[in-house]
């Protein structure tokens, strides 16, 4: 008998750093410095290191977590070995509903951003050809190999991380610093905290991606705590930066479209101001990728374990890719992106991400007893006060989540627990 094709170890250290930081900068950073502006004026700068720092604690619970396994699956995996197997694969369940609208979001946000380039993008046929060759061709970057979806990553990270830089290393010359300055009198919010909070969250959200794909990375257990730890620290420093040259460049910050572009026009002229459009079409692009790279892999996991059919567990015998899951999301998405019926499902964002770090910071409180004698392990101080930090700061996010986002959670939850239920036999010795 031929032995069934298995995924390869091909993505290094480094490509993993910019797989990172491609999961996380996305169309977040063209829009974040105006509506942070909006809620909390001059402060927000310094509300976004604060933020760096909350999700800092998440990020070193996930890479702790990630030091003890080498397998895909993320906090899939990480829960399910904690507290067995209905909660984790309620939580792999709910990450990768997340990535599928994510995709098709981030496939509406493509079209929206270069219609700014191209204004026929908005509507109509160009809108349909922006989403469905975006789709198919990182679709097919994805399938013919991880080391290609990997360099496409990668370049996608550098080509959106130019005009960031060109942003900073040029505006920071032109920044008037008295703007940075709170106004005497001033409250330090001007809008609604939890609309801060969750805006906040939602610009760093995407560092859970990371672990997912362990089983295609040479050296998981010690590359994943590095690139997440690196990537936490370049992507909090980079906000920083443009929150700073945005504030000191553009008087009407708050109320600015597209504020990056509008900044850097007042202090570069036109050619930078298309740069920086130019970059947010790139940015989103490399979000997309992202997904597309990552997010099949749930669904790999997932159906490997049982859940859903077998043929989405395959592995491709030439590429040696979850072709079968790259396709499926990739389909799904596809039509709501052109239907534009993703939209009850990318309510389910902020809180499916709340569960996959609750579930890891949860996990690793069981799991960091387990396994605390493991060679590789991933270390820090603060024994369990880290974990439980980590948990406190989600609950109080999910605290802040919409009525509405809680009820689409839990349909989406008892739609998962029919899909638990039909998990197919005789697996549990393959363990």
């Amino acid at each position: 008998m031929s032995k069934k094709p298995e995924l390869v170890r091909a993505i290094s250290r480094w490509q993993l750093v910019g797989i990172s930081i491609n999961d996380v900068i996305g169309s977040g950073i063209y829009l974040l410095p105006a509506a942070a502006a909006a809620l909390l004026g001059p402060f927000s700068l310094w509300a976004i290191l604060l933020a760096g720092l909350a999700v800092g604690v998440l990020v070193l619970c996930h890479a702790q977590a990630a030091s003890y396994f080498d397998q895909p699956g993320g906090a899939y995996l990480y829960t399910r070995e904690a507290f067995g197997d209905f909660i984790g694969f309620e939580v792999g369940w709910m990450t990768w509903l997340t990535r599928i609208a994510s995709v098709a979001a981030l496939a509406n946000g493509l079209a929206l951003a270069t219609a700014a380039l191209w204004p026929a993008a908005a509507s109509g046929w160009a809108r349909g050809l922006i989403i469905v060759a975006a789709l198919a061709v990182l679709a097919w970057a994805n399938i013919i190999g991880v080391k290609s979806g990997a360099r496409v990553a990668v370049a996608l990270t550098i080509a959106k991380l130019i005009p960031l830089a060109f942003f900073v290393a040029v505006g920071v010359f032109y920044v008037d610093w008295s703007r940075l300055a709170m106004p005497e009198g001033q409250p330090i919010l001007t809008g609604s905290m939890t609309e801060a909070a969750l805006l906040l969250l939602f610009a760093y959200a995407g560092f859970e991606n990371t672990p997912a794909a362990a089983g295609e990375y040479r050296n998981p257990k010690r590359d994943v705590p590095f690139a997440m730890l690196t990537m936490i620290t370049i992507i909090t420093l980079t906000y920083i930066a443009v929150q700073a040259v945005a504030l000191g460049t553009l008087p009407d910050l708050a109320t600015a479209e597209s504020p990056l572009a509008r900044a850097a026009g007042e202090f570069a002229g036109p050619a930078a101001m298309l740069l920086l459009s130019v970059g947010a079409v790139v940015s989103i692009f490399g979000n997309l990728g992202n997904t597309t790279l990552i997010g099949p892999r749930y669904a790999y996991a997932l159906a490997d374990d049982g859940y859903g059919p077998a043929w989405l567990a395959n592995v491709h015998p030439r590429f040696h890719t979850p072709a079968n899951a790259i396709v499926l999301q990739t389909a799904i998405a596809l039509v709501l992106a052109l239907s534009g019926s993703f939209v009850a499902l990318a309510m389910l964002s902020v809180i499916a991400r709340l569960a996959t770090y609750i579930g890891t910071c949860s996990a690793l409180l069981v799991l960091r007893r387990r396994y605390a004698d493991a060679p590789d392990a991933f270390g820090f101080p603060g024994d369990v006060a880290l974990p439980i930090l980590g948990l406190a700061l989600s609950l109080c996010f999910v605290a802040a989540t919409s009525l509405n986002n809680l009820l689409a959670a839990g349909v989406a939850l008892v739609v998962g627990a029919f899909v638990y239920l039909y998990r197919r036999k005789g697996l549990e010795a393959r363990r």
